[in-house]
């Protein structure tokens, strides 16, 4: 990890706690997510474009769920982003298939 990377997720983890009202853990997981999530797809996705997107959300309460609907719609958006569980705080669940098993 570099000390962008460092940089960026405590800037995320901030913006979360502050704007959104996130506890620490939460807003620190979310950061973690936020900031792979805007690793992967750099070209994409970035740190500005999550906050503005969480902010974008509407109609949920908990910063958990405004913050999932938020990079379900940024992932929506990049053609090579097929599966964007991995950077939410939902994760993939019980129910999902296993993401490590091949089809």
């Amino acid at each position: 990890m570099t000390d962008d990377d460092t940089e960026t997720r405590e800037q995320l983890r901030e913006q979360f706690h502050t704007a959104f009202g996130a506890d620490e853990e939460t807003a620190q997981a979310a950061a973690e997510r936020a900031a792979e999530f805007c690793q992967d797809y750099e070209e994409e996705v970035s740190p500005e474009a999550v906050v503005d997107a969480v902010a974008a959300v509407e109609g949920y309460d908990s910063f958990q769920h405004r913050y999932d609907c938020a990079v379900g719609d940024l992932a929506a958006g990049v053609e090579s982003c097929t599966d964007s569980r991995a950077y939410r705080l939902a994760g993939f669940g019980s129910l999902a298939a296993d993401p490590e098993q091949g089809a």
